[in-house]
This record gives structure tokens, sequence and C-alpha cells, in this order.
């Protein structure tokens, strides 16, 4: 799917740094920069303690990907009830495509996608390839 999208020009890719599919698509993201070395990862997350309760091999991961990433964007300083919601839609309000991984239709994952939808990004959705 991203070397696709490389393909027609896309150059920089957003991450939420959370655990799961945002950690593996920051991390294929880093893999085709050495075949593409021009495309930019951003990650953008929440608040500065968003890895603060994770497991230490987690946290290891986390920091290692903050240093690879070409801009790292916190979009609060501080966690709050909704900081994650607030994550999600400073991706969406600033891409034209949402590439994610929905099984179900609830939770933070749907919630984006809905959003993303409203606001006429194209979504890829590679839980159905």
């Amino acid at each position: 799917m991203l070397v696709q999208l490389i393909e027609k020009g896309y150059v920089y890719f957003g991450a939420g740094g959370a655990l799961g599919f945002d950690t593996l698509a920051a991390q294929t993201v880093f893999k085709l920069k050495t075949v593409y070395p021009y495309i930019k990862l951003i990650l953008v997350l929440p608040c500065e303690s968003q890895a603060e309760y994770w497991e230490k091999e987690d946290k290891m991961i986390y920091e290692d990907m903050k240093a690879k990433a070409d801009k790292v964007v916190y979009t609060s300083k501080a966690y709050f009830t909704g900081c994650m919601h607030k994550r999600n839609r400073h991706l969406v309000d600033n891409s034209s495509s949402c590439i994610c991984y929905l099984t179900k239709g609830t939770g933070g994952t749907a919630y984006t996608v809905h959003y993303a939808n409203e606001k006429k990004l194209i979504v890829y959705n590679v839980a159905k390839e």
C-alpha cells in the first residue's frame, strides 16, 4: 500500500505513535526510507507522557521511533480525557488519505475513519486486503 502511494507522489506519512498498528506503520516507513530516502515520517503524539505506563520494551521501541522520526508533534502537553481524539483529528485534518486497520464499527479507529470520511479523505483499510 505505501509503495503505491509513494509512487503516486506521497512524501509525508503521519502516525499516532500508539502501540500496535501505529508502531507497525512507522516501522514500515522507516524500512521504505532505505529505498525512498526522501519520504518523511511525522509522529503526531497526543501528549508528552503517552508511554509513561508502558512496558519497558514498548517504551524502548517508542523512544527509538521518536528518534528516527523526521518530525514529532505533540497535540497536547499533558494527558487529558480526549487527547487521543485530538491527536486523531489532527492527523486527519493534515492529511489527504487515511491508512487504517479497521475491523469493527466502534472505538477510536472507527471514530477516526468516520471523521476521515466526513473530511473526504481517501481511506485505505488494510484489514480488508
